[in-house]
Order: structure tokens, then C-alpha cells, then sequence
């Protein structure tokens, strides 16, 4: 069982930034798929990003294209998000998943290993 943990999250104000991390104290996060997913209270999860393990491939959903930028640090076995020109309706909690695979996985029910969650609330 991976056990995935994020960190980052926070209150921070309009147009604020803040940077989310996803790693795996006790696997190789390089040979994973990353995806970041958030949930509002009473919506369903969204998928906002997510990055290929070998190449680096991106996908970044519509909503925060543009803004939000996904990266990893296979020395520091870390995925990150870069989030920019934050927005009160980026409120939500912030999950980061898994999955042992080459490909680029975007849809939430194909990620095995799930983290906790991190809150990130966007308000002046």
C-alpha cells in the first residue's frame, strides 16, 4: 500500500500563490503517475492536473490551466503543484493519487493509492 502525503495547503488571500507537495516516504514516486484532484463541500472531485512518470507529460483541466503548474522532483521523490492568481472558488480540499504506470492517467477512478488531503481555502 503506497501512502501518499500532502502538504502546502493554507488560507491565503485572491491572487495569492501557494505551492502543494505529494510524496511517498516509502516508495519511488518517479515510477508513479501523479494526479491532483480537489472537492469542494457537496461537489464531486475534480480532476485539475496530473503528470506522466517517465516523460513528464501534463494535463491540466480547464479550470485552473494556465495558472496551476505540476511538476516533480525525482530527487526529493516530491510531486508538486504550483498554484497562481489563486480564486476563492479554488476553495477545496487538495488530494494528490497514484498510480504505477508509464501513461498519463486523468480520470479519478483509475489512481490506486490515495493521500489524505490538504485544505486550501482562498478568501480575503
Amino acid at each position: 500500500q503506497v501512502q501518499l502525503v500532502e502538504s502546502g495547503g493554507g488560507l491565503v488571500q485572491p491572487g495569492g500563490s501557494l505551492r502543494l507537495s505529494c510524496t511517498a516516504p516509502q516508495y519511488i514516486l518517479e515510477y508513479y503517475a501523479v494526479g491532483w484532484f480537489r472537492q469542494a463541500p457537496g461537489k464531486e472531485r475534480e480532476g485539475i492536473s496530473c503528470i506522466s512518470s517517465i516523460d513528464e507529460r501534463t494535463y491540466y483541466g480547464p479550470s485552473v490551466k494556465g495558472r496551476f503548474t505540476i511538476s516533480r522532483d525525482n530527487a526529493k521523490n516530491t510531486v508538486y503543484l504550483q498554484m497562481n492568481k489563486l480564486k476563492p472558488e479554488d476553495t477545496a480540499v487538495y488530494y494528490c493519487a497514484a498510480k504505477e504506470t508509464i501513461v498519463l492517467v486523468r480520470s479519478v477512478h483509475e489512481y490506486d493509492y490515495w493521500g489524505q488531503g490538504t485544505q486550501v481555502t482562498v478568501s480575503s
